[in-house]
């Protein structure tokens, strides 16, 4: 009895082994057979009304193709033919307008309480493609972007502003004008006075060409006062010592 009831155990145990063998095998082979076996996850829908989802789509097309806005009904009835920033007014304390506007309207979440006229519509984007935008913050007689105390733009957009026109002439989106030089072949040639060879002056006898290589003798005074100074480091020569007797005779003792 005790040995068939060891060899029934010793057989379920090796059988037990055999399917734990076999259980990954299949389930690979039911996971690589089709997809219909993997399970999917939901995917979650945001909720959002008709409208939101219209103006969100109107602001992602205007951000991917910033011109065709300026182009639309809605930019025509709200800025008609004038500049984006031509009915904006600074809010400032005193008569006389500060020389800087601010760093940025937007900080975060919060906006400030007068935003600039490209911070306050969210449909404007500063992009260099954006050509009719640009060609509104530059002077048509100079060339030069406008200061932002004239057009009232916060320094951040008007970093990107002088960014993008820049941009725009690299890739010959705007034009620019350039300096017309004229090139006078005289200037280059070696037959100029200024390139040529200088002639010496004039010498009379041994004297040198210029006044300053002669010897210049300094003033007895000078020397005495370096004489002095510079006594214990002194060394008397011999013409020297002969000849300090005979400067001193007729002095008094």
């Amino acid at each position: 009895m005790a040995a068939a009831a060891l060899a029934s155990g010793w057989r379920r145990l090796q059988l037990l082994q055999q399917q734990l063998r076999v259980a990954p095998l299949v389930a690979r082979a039911l996971l690589s057979a089709g997809p219909q076996w993997r399970t999917r996850q939901p995917i979650p829908q945001p909720f959002s009304t008709a409208a939101d989802q219209a103006t969100f789509d109107t602001i992602s097309r205007f951000k991917e193709r910033p011109w065709e806005y300026l182009e639309s009904e809605e930019y025509i009835e709200r800025y008609g033919s004038q500049p984006v920033w031509a009915d904006y007014r600074r809010n400032h304390k005193g008569a006389i307008p500060p020389q800087k506007t601010r760093k940025t309207c937007i900080r975060g979440d919060k906006i400030s309480g007068n935003p600039c006229p490209i911070c306050r519509d969210p449909k404007i984007e500063v992009d260099h493609r954006n050509v009719k935008l640009l060609e509104q913050f530059i002077c048509p007689h100079t060339g030069i972007p406008y200061h932002p105390t004239r057009t009232g733009v916060c320094m951040k957009q008007f970093k990107k502003l002088t960014t993008a026109i820049q941009d725009a002439k690299d890739n010959g989106l705007l034009r620019f004008a350039v300096p017309r030089v004229e090139v006078r072949l005289e200037d280059y040639c070696g037959s100029h006075a200024a390139v040529g060879k200088t002639p010496p002056p004039a010498r009379v006898g041994d004297e040198p060409w210029y006044s300053w290589y002669q010897w210049q003798q300094p003033p007895e005074k000078e020397i005495a006062r370096i004489r002095q100074m510079y006594k214990p480091f002194l060394k008397e020569t011999p013409t020297a010592a002969a000849a300090a007797p005979s400067e001193t005779a007729g002095l008094p003792k």
